[in-house]
């Protein structure tokens, strides 16, 4: 990959593959995998990563909101999307694109019937949500009888898969309340199924479900993060290829005298002759204000240079005094040695954050 010459997140296609495969790896020849790719694929490009993906062996996509699956379908995408968290103004988009939405609650269920039935739609797939510990989204298992009875009142929708959600898959300390949501879920699920005349998908691990809960795979799987490169533990992290790579340059060199101060509201005074690097990135560009102030880093010539002073709307300055760097040199915000999981732990963070705060602003580019 050449040197770059502006704020650039390079996204490696390569990368994404070898974590697809290894992913796939972990399953069944039964076992389908849905890619996750709402919030623009993690901070890549939504439609350039499913584009991809679509033509290896997947079976499903998810996204968050109907407008992202809209997005998709207009770039090409033709395998089915489940919509995780859709609302009720944005049916009729759902049906228009034939994305299939998650049914969470009650009042979800009724206003989506509804649409259906305007859209004289029959047999429409739609999927079920049952919360089983995480209580973010989804049916309480008392909902049960209520929904089956909608389900058999209408010919309008009909049940995709039945699903849930792990709160904590990937902390070992919390294996005995996971193992409890594996088995309320296996309760539920073959209670629902009895109570239907056909048999839907069941599905409920996430990327730390499929490594560390193989019992739980179904008839389905659904990975995140995991196909970005990252797998919340570090033993998985080293099978593992981070995907996106966010570079920069260097704009401009200064050397501040002693009690000189730096950026806005002076938060970095010089204690002695200190060197500092401009970069053109910034909050606006997903380099969040906790990371100034000498709690963040980037990498220039494979050395640590401290973000210093306030973290700016377009810009972030470093402190190069010990580093032998020029106008123009690039610079590593993170990539595949150094992090985004490494950095977002500056801030007590997460590399999700990190990632999918990249903004769309920032050029990407594709290496195949």
């Amino acid at each position: 990959m050449s040197k770059v010459q502006e704020t650039v997140l390079e996204i490696d296609l390569r990368a994404l593959k070898h974590n697809f495969e290894f992913i796939k790896s972990k399953l069944n020849n039964n076992t389908k995998l849905l890619a996750v790719v709402k919030a623009f694929a993690y901070g890549s490009d939504a439609e350039e990563v499913s584009l991809y993906l679509q033509n290896l062996d997947l079976d499903y996509f998810a996204v968050a909101y109907v407008y992202e699956g809209v997005a998709l379908r207009k770039a090409g995408i033709t395998l089915p999307i489940l919509v995780l968290h859709p609302q009720p103004d944005n049916f009729n988009l759902a049906i228009e694109y034939h994305l299939e939405p998650s049914m969470y609650s009650l009042r979800i269920l009724d206003h989506f019937i509804l649409m259906a039935e305007k859209k004289k739609q029959i047999n429409y797939p739609v999927h079920i949500k049952f919360n089983t510990g995480l209580n973010r989204l989804g049916f309480s298992k008392t909902d049960m009888t209520g929904i089956i009875k909608k389900l058999k009142t209408t010919p309008t929708i009909k049940v995709k898969s039945i699903f849930s959600h792990l709160a904590a898959s990937e902390d070992v300390n919390e294996a005995a309340f996971t193992k409890n949501q594996i088995d309320a879920f296996k309760l539920i699920s073959k209670k629902f199924i009895k109570q239907l005349d056909y048999k839907p998908m069941v599905h409920q691990c996430n990327t730390s479900g499929i490594v560390n809960y193989p019992e739980a795979h179904f008839d389905m799987v659904r990975s995140g993060i995991g196909l970005y490169g990252f797998g919340n533990d570090p033993k998985i992290n080293k099978f593992l290829k981070p995907v996106a790579s966010l570079k920069t340059v260097i704009s401009q060199i200064h050397t501040l005298k002693k009690g000189e101060s730096l950026g806005y509201n002076r938060a970095f005074i010089a204690s002695k002759p200190t060197r500092t690097a401009t970069l053109p990135i910034g909050h606006a560009d997903g380099i969040s204000r906790q990371f100034g102030n000498g709690n963040g880093y980037v990498i220039i010539n494979t050395k640590k240079a401290p973000i210093i002073g306030n973290v700016c709307m377009d810009m972030i300055m470093v402190e190069v005094t010990h580093i032998n760097c020029n106008e123009g040199d690039e610079v590593i915000i993170f990539d595949k040695e150094y992090t985004a999981e490494n950095l977002s732990e500056a801030i007590r963070s997460i590399p999700y954050e990190l990632l999918t705060a990249v903004s769309q602003r920032v050029k990407r580019f594709f290496y195949r």
